[in-house]
């Protein structure tokens, strides 16, 4: 018998099919806010005019932007936002942009419920391996405000209320969660992405499918999710806002499905060579999925189905996809040295989905072994 728990989120709403001001403004009346902050990326902010004109359509109930969010989440930026929403006193937050926007919000947002004006008191905050192998998850109070987001990307971070920061003293992402850190309310735009660059926007459309593919190869899959995921990845062969709405579901199993070694060595690498999200999944997905072959074998099949060749296996054809879009498919197109691998290994065994891999990992040299696969 199957067996399991599905944890719905606490998010109001997800808006489709209407611009990003008329949603955002519908969702500031029902909520009554008057001191919103727009947190965004600098190019977004310095080189478009589409956070100026959000900013004039909300009027003077906008009363700050910060375009300091970096890459990979450092967690000084994180600091850095969380003074700027206590200053400003918010009340509604506004993430514009992708994953490194909405998953600062996320950590900010739990630096204010906790009281954090430190980045090392983060320390005592993000999610570990316990010595068993189980996960600790720190209990988070209630922020004093909550964020709503309008993405730029497909990397689903909007639909989730787990967030990564990297300790830039050890160059390892640590996961962060809370009940209240995730987006109340999503706004898809397909509008809001025109600005978003064409390696960007691929390469997170490739996370997208990774959260598809580990969520139904996960070692806890459960029909929801596999649903889910199937109808993901035809959505993500189609149009703008079609991809959004793939992201969408596939993103529905953030933090619900034990994800495998794509995402864990993905964290690894990205925090050690400082490569994007997206790209590590490129690079890692097929790998990892051939190594989990033997274990996800029907799964794979309804992946290969899905994406309309069941006579071929599903990671060939992700990878034919990836080759496809123009995009790297192994590490060593990354300017990552080999010798570099067996650091990045041995980081990775602190990571929870590297533990959770559907064909169990208990060492390093298993997670080298990947690497290796990976980067030839």
């Amino acid at each position: 018998m199957k067996s399991g728990v599905f944890n719905f989120l606490a998010l109001d709403r997800v808006h489709f099919g209407v611009t990003a001001a008329e949603a955002l403004q519908q969702e500031i009346a029902q909520r009554a806010s008057e001191r919103v902050v727009i947190v965004t990326s600098r190019t977004l902010n310095r080189t478009t005019s589409v956070v100026t004109n959000l900013a004039q359509q909300l009027g003077d109930r906008v009363v700050g932007i910060f375009d300091e969010c970096v890459e990979h989440t450092p967690r000084n930026s994180v600091i850095a936002l969380a003074a700027v929403l206590r200053d400003a006193r918010a009340d509604l937050v506004v993430s514009l942009g992708g994953g490194t926007v909405i998953d600062s919000v996320k950590i900010a947002l739990l630096c204010l419920a906790q009281g954090i004006d430190h980045a090392d008191a983060l320390d005592q905050w993000h999610l570990k391996v316990n010595p068993d192998g189980t996960l600790h998850v720190p209990i988070v109070g209630t922020p004093p405000c909550r964020q709503i987001a309008i993405p730029t990307t497909l990397s689903g971070a909007e639909f989730s209320d787990l967030g990564g920061a990297t300790d830039t003293r050890t160059g390892i992402k640590h996961g962060f969660t809370g009940g209240f850190i995730g987006p109340v309310a999503v706004i898809l735009d397909p509008a809001m992405t025109l600005h978003t660059p064409e390696r960007l926007w691929l390469s997170t459309g490739i996370r997208a499918v990774d959260h598809a593919v580990e969520a139904i190869c996960a070692r806890n899959a459960q029909p929801f999710l596999d649903a889910l995921g199937l109808r993901a990845l035809k959505q993500l062969l189609q149009g703008r806002l079609d991809c959004q709405i793939g992201a969408w579901l596939a993103a529905m199993s953030i933090r619900r499905a034990d994800y495998g070694a794509s995402h864990g060595l993905g964290h690894a690498l990205g925090a050690d060579a400082g490569v994007p999200h997206g790209i590590t999944s490129c690079v890692l997905l097929p790998t990892v999925m051939r190594y989990n072959a033997d274990v996800c074998a029907d799964a794979l099949n309804e992946i290969s189905a899905a994406l309309g060749h069941p006579d071929q296996p599903a990671a060939d054809l992700i990878e034919a996809l990836i080759r496809r879009l123009g995009l790297p498919t192994r590490i060593s197109e990354l300017g990552v040295g080999r010798e570099r691998l067996a650091v990045i290994a041995e980081k990775a065994m602190g990571n929870p989905f590297v533990r959770s891999n559907p064909r169990p990992i208990q060492t390093p040299a298993e997670t080298l072994e990947i690497l290796e696969r990976a980067w030839a």
